[in-house]
């Protein structure tokens, strides 16, 4: 077994085996930007972006739009509710602004590179997304697509067709500052959020994304100036462009010298720490494409059928109040603004639980017909029609099956760690579960990656469905991990509990301030 099996056991047992360093203090004052930033290098503003489709391929108006709305900065967060943050945010250089896509602590750490190839709308080269800017910084000019493709590697599907790939890299620091140790656990999941919203953003317009996972990590650090125990490289989302674009060149060998950015990101942090236990786990999970799996080889892994009782059925799924954009815009977390008096329907629930049932990350390991990973758990507060309890999530079924019968207000608090939500005030809790052992088995350590991008595509999904049906939402790590192995009866089992999702109604009229009318 590789080192990510003893990183995977460390994260489950966090609640009761702290992580080193147990007394690690963030130091804010000294705390790192929330984007990448470099200086001297030109900024182009993207275009407004344009509605309708995008006839299976993309533009430069649809990627400016899916930019926006992934990691643009589209508001402010100035709404009273029960986050640690709140005395904050009323001063600008504390402000906490609003984007489509989740991420843990609020921290963002992803970054998104653009490697244009010939026939595109810029000049070929490397371009940062500036997402404070809504622009690219072009940090190279000159055809480089053929280094990802040798990256990728000739088994890669259709890699000859593509001529536009972005990159997403993640730079430790940006989360590591705060969460230490935990932080490689945490950006795995972020780099799932952000590919579930271009996933769900892109499928809108019928566009296509289709990440991959496995490629030579080390030899797009190079290209992209980055220090690779620095920053790892996540995923690479090719793109089909517009029609114009020139036949790509196959995949090549390394050339001397190699092309690389020149440009660096210029850190604030005066003092950067660097972590045993986070640098272990990225060099254990570095990608090569030759450890590319083979199709099928996830099925190992499959989650098992769903367990409980009898099935208690549930309504067909409501249809949503909101397409996904508009969704986007309204995606926020509840933090204490749930409503125990006004219960959940049972057909909105439904529609929340087939969307993260059928939520995938979509990279070539996987398939479009691969085993589903995930399997979902459900803890009913308030349901109409639904009695209080734990239960499994039957998708094939579309109902539920009893675990644990009766109010599980008392356990879910009793085992969440802080104090900005009230667990059962919540109409219902979700637990996606992955069985992470066998991932890890399956396709090796770099599979941790994909468990985390996994599951954060799945809580991208529950916060992108709840705010389509008008519903409050909010995604946690802070609990305790063992206790819910063993009330859902997980015990002696590969399948691991790694987020609560909570949902339900936020109370009426909450109070805010609407920064853009101030």
């Amino acid at each position: 077994m590789g080192f990510a099996h003893d990183y995977a056991d460390a994260i489950m047992h966090r609640g009761r085996v702290p992580m080193e360093p147990v007394d690690f203090v963030p130091d804010w004052a000294d705390r790192p930007r929330d984007a990448k930033f470099y200086p001297g290098a030109e900024t182009l503003p993207l275009p407004e972006p344009e509605p309708g489709s995008g006839e299976g391929v993309f533009t430069l108006p649809l990627l400016s739009g899916m930019l926006r709305d992934s990691y643009g900065l589209t508001g402010r967060r100035l709404g009273v509710q029960a986050n640690t943050d709140l005395a904050a945010l009323p001063h600008y250089t504390h402000a906490n602004w609003s984007r489509g896509t989740a991420s843990g602590g609020g921290l963002y750490p992803v970054g998104v590179y653009w490697v244009a190839g010939p026939g595109g709308p810029l000049l070929p080269g490397v371009y940062h997304y500036a997402p404070h800017r809504h622009g690219l910084r072009r940090l190279l000019t000159g055809e480089v697509g053929a280094e990802v493709r040798g990256a990728l590697g000739a088994g890669f599907p259709d890699s000859g067709q593509y001529c536009q790939y972005l990159v997403l890299s993640v730079k430790y620091w940006q989360n590591a500052f705060k969460y230490n140790n935990f932080s490689f656990h945490a950006v795995s999941m972020d780099v799932g959020t952000v590919l579930q919203t271009w996933r769900l953003w892109a499928r809108e317009r019928g566009l296509r994304i289709a990440p991959a996972l496995w490629f030579d990590e080390e030899r797009l650090a190079r290209l992209l100036g980055v220090v690779p125990h620095e920053e790892g490289i996540f995923a690479v989302v090719p793109l089909e462009w517009e029609s114009g674009a020139a036949p790509a060149l196959p995949p090549s060998a390394p050339v001397a010298p190699a092309p690389a950015v020149r440009h660096r990101d210029a850190e604030r942090s005066r003092t950067v720490l660097t972590f045993e236990t986070a640098g272990r786990i990225h060099a254990a999970t570095l990608g090569r494409a030759e450890d590319r799996p083979v199709p099928g080889a996830l099925d190992a892994a499959a989650a098992g059928p769903p367990a409980g009782g009898a099935p208690v059925s549930l309504p067909r799924a409501a249809p949503p109040v909101r397409e996904v954009t508009a969704a986007l815009r309204a995606r926020r977390s509840s933090f204490g603004r749930f409503d125990a008096t006004r219960a959940v329907a049972p057909d909105r629930l439904a529609a929340v639980l087939a969307d993260c049932a059928a939520a995938t990350v979509g990279s070539e390991a996987e398939g479009p017909d691969g085993a589903r990973l995930t399997a979902l758990y459900v803890f009913v507060n308030h349901v109409e029609g639904v009695e209080p309890g734990a239960y499994a999530y039957d998708p094939d079924g579309h109902a539920l099956r009893l675990v644990v019968p009766g109010p599980p207000g008392p356990f879910l608090q009793r085992n969440y760690f802080l104090s900005n939500y009230n667990l059962e005030q919540a109409g219902a809790v979700l637990v996606p579960t992955v069985r992470t052992a066998a991932v890890l088995d399956a396709v090796g350590d770099r599979g941790y990656r994909l468990v985390g991008a996994t599951v954060g595509a799945v809580a991208q999904t529950f916060y992108t469905s709840a705010a389509a049906h008008d519903l409050g939402a909010g995604v946690a790590l802070g609990f305790d991990n063992i206790s819910y192995a063993e009330e859902l009866g997980l015990t002696g089992t590969d399948e691991a509990a790694l987020l609560i999702m909570l949902l339900g109604h936020e109370r009426p009229r909450p109070a805010d301030f609407r920064h853009e009318i101030a």
